[in-house]
C-alpha cells in the first residue's frame, strides 16, 4: 500500500538575479499562477536569507528560492554554485498519514531532519516534515525530500496548493541549525534492507500505456 498520494511541490533554486526569468517561465510559458511572493523570508537577519516566490498548477505547486547574501552566503546560494541554476531542491510529497509514514521511515531507516512542522495555511492544518539529504554532506548543498499531510478530501476539506506567509522559514532554519552543527548525515542508512531483497515483478497498471 502506498504511503504517498502525490507530488505536493517541487522547490527549484535560482541562481541570484534569475528568479524574475524563472518565474515568467513558469508562469507565462508553463501557465501556472503566483499566489505567493515573499522576498525576504528573514529580513532581520543581518547574516542571510531567501526570497521564495509560490506558484500554483491546481494539482501541484513549485516553489523557486533564491538566495541572499549579506554577512554570510545563503545556504540557497550554496547549493546552486554545487548544483547549478535552477536545479531541484526538494520535492515534496503529500501522505495520507503523515505520522504513519514517519513511523515506518524511522522503523526502516530514514531521519528527519528536524521537528514536524504544523501550522494553519488558510485551508486547514498542514504538516511538514523535511528529512536530511539524500547523500552525506552540508545540509546547505543536498538535495532532500519533503512529506507532507494536506487537508482530507474525504472530509470535504480543500486540498489546494497553498503557501502561507512564514512559507520558507522552517525548512530554511532546520538546515541552518544543521550547518551550524556540522550534521553532515545523510536521510536514510541503507544498513536496514535485507541482504536477499530482490526487485519484484513489475505490476501492470489498467489505462497505462
Amino acid at each position: 500500500m502506498s504511503h504517498l498520494k502525490r507530488v505536493d511541490h517541487i522547490t527549484y533554486a535560482c541562481k541570484q538575479g534569475s528568479i524574475e526569468q524563472w518565474a515568467w517561465f513558469h508562469i507565462e510559458v508553463e501557465g501556472g499562477t503566483l499566489i505567493n511572493r515573499i522576498d525576504d523570508v528573514r529580513p532581520n537577519d543581518p547574516d542571510d536569507s531567501m526570497k521564495i516566490w509560490c506558484i500554483d498548477y491546481g494539482e501541484f505547486g513549485v516553489a523557486l528560492i533564491e538566495g541572499i547574501d549579506r554577512a554570510k552566503q545563503s545556504q540557497v546560494s550554496a547549493f546552486v554554485n554545487r548544483h547549478g541554476d535552477h536545479a531541484v531542491q526538494h520535492v515534496a510529497y503529500d501522505t495520507y498519514d503523515l505520522e504513519a509514514f514517519q513511523k515506518r521511515m524511522k522503523e526502516m531507516g530514514g531521519t528527519p531532519r528536524g521537528e514536524t512542522l504544523v501550522r494553519n495555511d488558510g485551508f486547514g492544518i498542514l504538516k511538514q516534515m523535511f528529512a536530511r539529504g539524500y547523500e552525506e554532506g552540508s545540509a546547505a548543498e543536498t538535495s532532500f525530500p519533503e512529506y507532507v499531510q494536506r487537508p482530507n478530501a474525504e472530509k470535504g476539506e480543500d486540498v489546494s496548493i497553498t503557501f502561507a506567509e512564514e512559507t520558507g522559514v522552517g525548512f530554511y532554519d532546520q538546515v541552518a541549525d544543521a550547518v551550524e552543527d556540522g550534521d553532515t548525515a545523510p536521510f536514510f542508512d541503507f544498513s536496514k534492507m535485507p541482504a536477499d531483497w530482490t526487485v519484484p515483478e513489475a505490476t501492470p497498471i489498467s489505462g497505462t500505456r
